[in-house]
């Protein structure tokens, strides 16, 4: 059972639409987002809701184990407990993936957890921003080079990638409402790499539209 969501992102409102905080932009697409009653503890904003925690570091990317570590050390909250919300490098826009453990795929915030926690043994939910591409200008190298990675995740999305996205958040956020009271085992085939479709929640993004 999931018992620790936990959203990665840069806190402040310089970094509030930059693709790295695709885990932070996600939460605002929970159904109960508006009901949580955030406060500043554990090294981040945290909250409850039915009995599960929610916690937004605020120690920056690079340090998001600190406040992760903080709050499951607290609750008593081990690792494969836990699941991390951030963007993913390696997956198109628009998608989105359950993963337990494995590789860290050069992703800060995860290596911090990964090292807070002298383990990789925790859950992802992944959210595709894709690589800068070399043939337009000013995004970097070709794929898989990590030339203009840097600026390519702390710049904000562009308007066709937030077509894409807020259905992919919305998805996503149904995903982790149904982590409330559900194993995530038996999701994993279902949201492997999840292509979610443009037209899927038309409806909620009207509501959510506001969150980009």
């Amino acid at each position: 059972m999931i018992r620790l969501f936990a959203f990665l992102g840069n806190p402040g409102s310089g970094y509030e639409l930059n693709r790295h905080n695709a885990g932070r932009l996600l939460a605002r697409c929970l159904s109960f987002y508006p009901f949580l009653k955030w406060q500043k503890k554990f090294n981040g904003l945290y909250c409850t809701h039915d009995s599960h925690h929610f916690l937004m570091p605020e120690t920056y990317m690079n340090l998001s184990g600190n406040s992760v570590l903080a709050a499951a050390s607290f609750f008593k909250i081990n690792a494969e407990e836990i699941i991390i919300v951030h963007d993913e490098l390696e997956l198109p826009p628009g998608t989105i993936s359950l993963k337990y453990s494995g590789g860290l795929g050069g992703h800060n915030g995860l290596r911090s957890v990964n090292k807070s926690f002298n383990s990789a043994d925790f859950w992802r939910l992944r959210i595709g921003i894709g690589r800068p591409d070399s043939r337009r200008p000013g995004e970097g190298g070709p794929a898989g080079s990590g030339e203009g990675v840097y600026d390519w995740v702390l710049s904000d999305f562009s308007k066709d990638e937030k077509e894409t996205l807020i259905p992919a958040l919305e998805a996503g956020a149904g995903l982790l409402v149904q982590l409330l009271s559900g194993e995530p085992e038996p999701l994993l085939n279902e949201w492997k790499k999840k292509k979610i479709p443009v037209f899927a929640s038309a409806e909620q993004s009207e509501e959510n539209k506001e969150v980009l």
